[in-house]
């Protein structure tokens, strides 16, 4: 049976909005909206980003705890959110490894760093590594790594299924990504203010028992993703064996902040039912 709380999406107040769930062997139990329609992504652009980061890694480009960014940072703490850079500068504002300070700026050096590594232009890199064998023909990236993605919902739906039961990284670096780096670490959560721990993994945010939250209050802990400030998010809740994608094109705000806990709980209940 299709997922009818998909349809919840109509009530937002945003102009194009596409969404859909899809389970770890691929099967799709649901969209609704244009699902090829290309949104630009903001920040859920970073998991595309650091999924690439770790093909490099795994082809032996580079290592995870070598330098990288400011001195003292490695690509881990880029990462993690935890290399110091600021927000949207290229300026140090904390030692490596002390705060988690969520930074576009560290996503882009990430980008120059691999770029360097492999003497491939980092978009380029992300195409060969990520989006051509995923079949991903609708995404691209023009600009920078932590936000100038664009894409659809049937890709990034390819992306979710291979998060739950990757192909092209070994599932054991996978679930490295999905495992808190520099646990304890304060932050801020951008939107949601500071979270004492703000726990992330390698380029994935990790819901835990954070309040409040872009997800559900009955996502398991367990939750991991992203959201952006396009009006943009995706969640995989291993517990409820199911990933979601939702896009639009109305920049995150108060909107958002209401609208979207509620409508994962109702496709984590409905997902229940199934």
């Amino acid at each position: 049976m299709p997922l009818h709380n998909l349809a919840l999406i109509e009530n937002w107040p945003v102009p194009t909005a596409a969404t859909g769930v899809v389970r770890a062997d691929g099967t799709v139990l649901g969209t609704h909206g244009p699902t090829t329609h290309r949104f630009p992504l903001a920040s859920v652009t970073k998991p595309l980003a650091a999924y690439a980061v770790l093909v490099a890694y795994e082809e032996g480009a580079v290592e995870l705890d070598e330098p990288a960014g400011p001195p003292g940072s490695t690509v881990r703490h880029l990462l993690a959110h935890t290399s110091g850079l600021a927000f949207d500068e290229h300026r140090v504002t904390a030692p490596p490894g002390q705060r988690r300070l969520y930074s576009n700026a560290g996503f882009e050096q990430l980008g120059d760093h691999i770029a360097k590594a492999t003497e491939i232009p980092f978009a380029e890199y992300l195409h060969q590594a990520v989006l051509a064998p995923l079949g991903m023909n609708s995404t691209s990236l023009n600009g920078s790594p932590a936000k100038d993605g664009v894409s659809t919902v049937a890709d990034l739906l390819l992306f979710a299924a291979e998060l739950q039961a990757p192909r092209l990284l070994d599932p054991r670096t996978v679930a490295e990504a999905m495992t808190v780096q520099y646990p304890g670490t304060k932050g801020v959560l951008p939107g949601y203010g500071h979270q004492n721990p703000n726990d992330w993994g390698l380029g994935f945010e990790i819901r835990d028992s954070k309040s409040p939250h872009w997800t559900g209050s009955s996502s398991s802990p367990r939750t991991f993703g992203h959201f952006g400030q396009s009006g943009t998010f995706l969640w995989v809740d291993p517990t409820a064996g199911a990933a979601c994608v939702t896009l639009t094109d109305r920049a995150f705000g108060p909107w958002a902040v209401e609208a979207w806990p509620p409508f994962t709980d109702a496709v984590l209940a409905e997902l229940t039912e199934l």
